[in-house]
């Protein structure tokens, strides 16, 4: 057996599903154009050096969740979707993922963003499987909070252990691991791969595949 795990957010998206949500609520007047851009950019710029912790990442954006009824939300995720999403999936990240799906490897998302936003990507992308951070809920309304383990650096590697046991399984029960991602943030799954591909990196990200030895490739 084969597993093909695939980042979602400059690999197979350009740009950021997480930001494009952001900016489509400050689009949307849902929140201040000056405020949000600046918390925005900063967190953006320490997820790109790896310099913010998993905790604080994920709350910053499911928070953007909180305090708004599902049905709105999802009125919202339509029309990000059309606006934001779909110009932005690569044509050669689908051929990527349809490759490996041809050659019947096991398919697999693995992203940072939560659940909420990335469900309905997944779908469009022919994922069956996706790993992504749990947003946390009760009483049917999203808290602003994460349940588990956020889906980010170490974190990747935990959750797919968790996914694989639950499955009765081990990574050494598929003779190869491919992993395809372009952030720094993903240097302890890559590791664990046996086939880490890294896709349009990050500068940190480069240097580390060049001076590992993994193959550096584009699908912009």
């Amino acid at each position: 057996m084969r597993l093909a795990i695939f980042d979602l957010d400059g690999t197979l998206l350009t740009g950021d599903s997480d930001c494009d949500w952001m900016e489509f609520l400050i689009d949307e007047g849902v929140l201040d154009r000056a405020a949000a851009s600046a918390a925005l950019a900063d967190v953006s710029a320490r997820y790109k050096a790896g310099a913010i912790s998993p905790g604080e990442f994920s709350r910053f954006f499911i928070g953007l969740l909180k305090g708004h009824a599902p049905a709105r939300l999802h009125d919202w995720h339509a029309r990000y979707m059309q606006k934001k999403i779909l110009p932005k999936l690569r044509a050669r990240g689908r051929e990527a993922v349809a490759r490996h799906r041809a050659q019947g490897d096991l398919l697999l998302l693995s992203t940072a963003t939560n659940r909420f936003l990335t469900t309905p990507i997944a779908a469009e992308l022919g994922f069956e499987h996706l790993i992504a951070t749990e947003p946390e809920v009760k009483d049917g309304l999203y808290t602003g909070d994460y349940a588990g383990v956020a889906n980010m650096r170490e974190g990747k590697v935990a959750r797919l252990e968790d996914w694989l046991a639950a499955r009765g399984e081990g990574l050494a029960a598929y003779s190869e691991v491919w992993f395809y991602s372009d952030s720094c943030n993903d240097i302890p799954l890559l590791s664990r791969a046996t086939h880490p591909v890294v896709v349009d990196p990050d500068a940190t990200l480069e240097a580390h595949a060049r001076a590992s030895g993994w193959p550096v490739v584009s699908l912009a």
